[in-house]
């Protein structure tokens, strides 16, 4: 298993700034603090790097910062290729990978794999103990809308209140509509030690912004 990177935020907090696409943000985003650094591989987001481009952007990254690549319902064959050219550190499923699934990705791979797990009601989180059982991290994000292309990164927030005071064994992080004007107020409401960012820290879909992504580590660090 890959050692993950290093807090290079408050002592912690973790923060993972995702969706990049061009050194300048990688750049800004571990400048800012970010302990994980997302690459998207899912053809129909305005944020998808081919597998070419984030070998780049990972190679930008010095040792400590954890590359994370965002797969959605991806084959072998797609994962595999991903990572004969991307030297990841942990694989993020955010599709509608079952339990079973997860399993056989962190088997059949070796990296540490985060599943995202879509959060609008109460019963949504009743999925989480099945994932937290197979997977090495949960990304408790905010569920898309029925008619959504997109399973994340659509800027929408749950309602915090419903993970107040809830404690997971394993690492969790907290994604959904978090930008630098309520990611503080997020953390203090439910106690989460990591978040995550994709949309909250662009100037337009799939256009990160360095001043945003400095903000928002401040605002985290608050």
């Amino acid at each position: 298993m890959v050692t993950l990177a290093v807090n290079r935020s408050r002592p912690g907090l973790r923060v993972k700034i995702c969706g990049l696409t061009q050194p300048e943000h990688v750049d800004a985003a571990v400048g800012a603090g970010a302990a994980y650094l997302g690459f998207v591989f899912f053809p129909k987001s305005p944020r998808h790097v081919s597998a070419a481009a984030a070998r780049a952007l990972a190679l930008e990254a010095p040792v400590g910062v954890a590359k994370v690549g965002l797969l959605v319902d991806a084959t072998d064959d797609d994962i595999a290729a991903i990572l004969t050219q991307v030297p990841l550190d942990m694989l993020q499923l955010h599709g509608h990978e079952s339990p079973e699934r997860v399993a056989e990705v962190r088997t059949r791979f070796g990296l540490p794999v985060m599943k995202a797990v879509g959060v609008a009601v109460e019963a949504d989180l009743e999925r989480l103990p099945a994932y937290e059982a197979v997977a090495d991290q949960i990304l408790v994000d905010a569920k898309a809308p029925k008619d959504a292309v997109l399973p994340g990164g659509n800027g929408l927030a749950f309602d915090w209140r419903l993970i107040a005071g809830r404690n997971w064994a394993k690492p969790w992080m907290l994604a959904g509509g978090l930008t630098p004007g309520n990611v503080a107020e997020a953390v203090r409401l439910t106690g989460a030690r990591q978040v995550d960012v994709s949309s909250g820290v662009e100037s337009a879909p799939g256009v990160k912004d360095g001043a945003k992504i400095r903000a928002f580590v401040t605002a985290a660090r608050a």
